[in-house]
């Protein structure tokens, strides 16, 4: 009947559903790294649903939850033709949570003539917080194979030659005075917060329970093994990794989600988007920023420069790390350590697969969480037995970017605008409603959601045409708004002193997720009026403001 499977494993926690898109290239590198898939042709076929249907006879879902007892609804969704989330074919089934494989074959389920490409598979769970390892096979027709898998070696963490790659992590010393004067200050037993904020890898996705095996937790453990005294208890954790998102975002919600607002000093603050800021607007500007607003606080922290990459050994370490290097800042390259024994057989000296480093094409396994934790944890190492840097003036010289952002703050509608740094008037008109369905992103050493940026601004479907008014005096103006792969949401147009400067279109990235875009970039603060209206022909749609950045 069929020959063979491709795999891949989605694992969901901590919130009510885990959703693995299929569409384009993403359901392509599954096939090709975790089902080890070779065949141009084979993997072009999974693009469309026509190809599909002719590859794929089957589909072995299972799921294995942490309860008893417990069961978990599995859909699969196709893009339709005539509208892509709503023509294509939604179909459902019940799995129990025990492991056992429920088989869909595709020539017994009714398919609807709009389906023109595989578009997600979704876990639904009865709640948030649950547990959940599920595996999703694809069987194939006759006349397809695709190749056995066969078991690697176990990575051998305790090698010399794992070191010498962990070695090669170090990309750029550094100054190590801030960073020694904090292990100094955990040797002594004084508390010390060590702090993370990035992207996805840095929320730790890939990592299974992702509250404990991601990178971020591992490196609080290596720092705490070895420069505490007493258990450990005066070194603290702070992780703000959001996923598929840029520093271009991530210097707006530093004060938010690092500084708690004012209630954390951060000693030594990790910070990874070397894989994220493709989609930063300003090509370095806002990461430039992001250091220099770090490096700026009166208790003076360091600042490492973190370089995860893709499986495609892409990152954007070399526009990135002149900054680093402008200010003199420990930098680990995680690109630097593993891609060049990629290359490699294990006879030729391989150490870690990226099928064992990856999850998937963009994240690491827990495998390859340890890989970037032991990378930091070399740092660290290496800085308690260096020489104390002397103290250097960086504020001295040029930005290599700017730092146009550096001072930029969070407007939402929680902020008292009678306290901000600048005049400021909202008129929320038809935006007067409130998102609850956001981005849920697992903060700190929380294994549930916190979801982002609650305080927002939300267009419903009855709220009318009446827009979203904005006056205030600022030198520049990040719109942030929501992503959305439901067809509710539409999209909105958005005007500065009376000239349209963007459509924002939630459906570029099909996924509920944050948005940052830049309206306005001036040298000098000046006065501008910012509408906010539904596009025609969407104004029956919703659209939700989630907040803005600005600097006075």
């Amino acid at each position: 009947m069929f020959e063979t499977a491709i795999e891949a494993t989605a694992r969901a926690e901590g919130k009510p559903s885990e959703e693995v898109y299929l569409e384009g290239n993403y359901l392509i590198d599954k096939a090709r790294y975790i089902g080890g898939v070779t065949d141009e042709q084979m993997l072009a076929m999974l693009t469309t649903w026509a190809g599909f249907r002719q590859l794929v006879h089957s589909i072995g879902v299972s799921v294995k939850t942490a309860r008893e007892g417990e069961e978990v609804s599995f859909l699969m969704q196709n893009w339709g033709r005539t509208s892509k989330y709503e023509t294509g074919t939604q179909h459902r089934v019940v799995c129990p949570g025990d492991g056992t494989e429920v088989l869909l074959v595709l020539d017994e389920i009714a398919w609807s003539e709009e389906d023109t490409a595989p578009g997600k598979y979704a876990f639904e769970f009865g709640g948030e917080g649950e547990l959940a390892t599920a595996s999703i096979v694809l069987y194939l027709n006759d006349g397809y194979t695709a190749p056995e898998l066969t078991a690697e070696p176990r990575v051998d963490f305790d090698s010399q030659p794992y070191r010498e790659m962990i070695a090669k992590s170090l990309l750029h010393t550094g100054n190590n005075r801030r960073l020694k004067k904090a292990i100094d200050k955990a040797a002594n037993g004084e508390n010390v917060t060590i702090a993370y904020i990035g992207g996805s890898i840095t929320q730790g996705a890939g990592a299974k329970p992702i509250h404990t095996e991601c990178y971020a937790y591992q490196s609080y453990l290596r720092f705490k093994e070895l420069f505490s005294k007493g258990g450990g208890e005066n070194i603290h954790f702070v992780k703000a990794g959001v996923g598929g998102t840029p520093s271009e975002l991530g210097v707006i919600r530093y004060e938010r989600d690092v500084l708690k607002d004012g209630a954390v000093a951060p000693d030594i603050v990790i910070v990874e988007f070397a894989v994220n800021d493709e989609g930063d607007e300003t090509k370095g500007n806002c990461f430039e920023s992001l250091c220099l607003k770090i490096l700026s606080a009166p208790n003076q922290p360091a600042v490492i420069l973190l370089f995860s990459v893709f499986v495609n050994d892409w990152n954007l370490q070399e526009r990135l790390s002149p900054v680093g290097r402008r200010y003199n800042l420990p930098m680990v390259s995680i690109k630097d350590a593993v891609t060049g024994q990629f290359r490699l057989s294990k006879a030729e000296g391989n150490i870690i697969s990226k099928r064992q480093f990856f999850y998937d094409i963009y994240h690491p396994t827990n495998d390859g969480h340890r890989v970037m934790a032991d990378a930091l944890g070399y740092l660290f190492a290496e800085t308690s037995r260096s020489l104390r840097s002397e103290e250097e003036d960086w504020t001295a010289g040029l930005p290599v970017f700017g730092h146009d952002f550096a001072r930029i703050r969070l407007l939402d509608r929680k902020s008292d605008l009678s306290t901000e740094a600048a005049l400021i008037e909202i008129a929320a008109g038809g935006f007067h409603g409130t998102d609850e369905d956001l981005q849920q992103v697992e903060m700190d050493a929380d294994h549930f959601g916190t979801p982002q940026f609650p305080h927002n601004w939300l267009h419903t479907a009855s709220s009318g045409e009446a827009g979203f008014r904005l006056t205030l005096a600022s030198k520049n103006l990040i719109l942030v708004f929501k992503d959305s792969g439901s067809p509710d949401f539409g999209k909105a147009e958005v005007w500065v002193d009376g000239k349209r400067v963007l459509t924002a279109d939630p459906h570029v990235n099909s996924w509920t997720h944050c948005n940052a875009v830049i309206l306005y970039q001036n040298e000098q603060s000046r006065e501008h009026v910012v509408e906010i209206r539904m596009a025609p022909g969407d104004q029956d749609k919703c659209f939700t403001i989630l907040g803005f950045g600005y600097t006075a």
